[in-house]
């Protein structure tokens, strides 16, 4: 019903910063929490942010946490990435994603039903 877009990534060097953004159409985007994840490969899917339908509330792993933040804004319908202090171990094609059914439990990969295509970060050493 949602469709997501991720854009932002690229290739930055250690300590350097990126901002990601998901563009959102279709549904209302007001309705879902949003939620950023990463995959690197031969690896599962790991949480990365998340952050209520109407803003405010945030979370976030102990990996991110202090360099990530996670931002939204309903009226343009957009989720934003804010990632700084970059380490090569955050290397991975990012996702956002969307969750609208029951309680938010923010980390849990599997209440998320609508997916961006990824967009590939890379932080070279």
């Amino acid at each position: 019903q949602v469709q997501l877009v991720e854009s932002g990534g690229g290739l930055v060097q250690a300590g350097g910063s990126l901002s990601l953004s998901c563009a959102a159409s279709g549904g209302t985007f007001s309705s879902y929490a949003m939620g950023w994840f990463r995959q690197a490969p031969g690896k599962d899917r790991e949480f990365v942010a998340a952050i209520a339908r109407t803003g405010g509330t945030t979370s976030y792993p102990d990996s991110v946490k202090g360099r990530f933040t996670i931002s939204r804004d309903n009226a343009k319908n957009t989720l934003y990435l804010q990632m700084n202090s970059l380490k090569p171990e955050d290397t991975a094609v990012y996702y956002c994603a969307a969750q609208s059914t029951g309680r938010w439990i923010p980390s849990r990969v599997t209440l998320y039903a609508y997916w961006g295509q990824g967009t590939q970060v890379t932080v070279s050493s």
